[in-house]
């Protein structure tokens, strides 16, 4: 079993800074790409960022120059600078993380968190 926990959602001002964080924990054995997407009302889930395990990152167009994805292999989390941040921005934040087993250390499969809000007022 593999669980996200994301801390750092909240209710900021148009202008302001988040800063999302990601923990997973349970029986991994192995982590390849980590990264973000985000869910606003009425809409469907989109891909923010993402990054691989070498750091290589690849952000969705509307987040490039405000967002800055980061992880620590160590710790096992992965984060996400918010800077600029609009109201369009507002949406339930999503972790998802590529990681194997110990029961199966070859197959890797996409861990999602539960979600963490982002309010971003006008």
């Amino acid at each position: 079993q593999v669980q996200l926990v994301e801390p750092g959602g909240g209710l900021v001002q148009s202008g302001g800074s988040l800063r999302l964080s990601c923990a997973a924990s349970g029986s991994i054995f192995s982590i390849n790409d980590m990264g973000w997407y985000r869910q606003a009302p009425g809409n469907e889930r989109e891909f923010v960022v993402r990054i691989t395990l070498g750091g290589s990152t690849n952000y969705t167009d509307s987040v490039k120059g405000r967002f800055t994805v980061s992880r620590d292999n160590a710790k096992k989390m992965v984060y996400l600078q918010m800077n600029s941040l609009k109201p369009d921005d507002t949406a339930l934040y999503f972790c998802a993380v590529s990681a194997s087993t110990y029961w199966h250390p070859k197959s890797f499969t996409t861990y999602w968190g539960k979600g963490t809000l982002v309010t971003v007022s006008s």
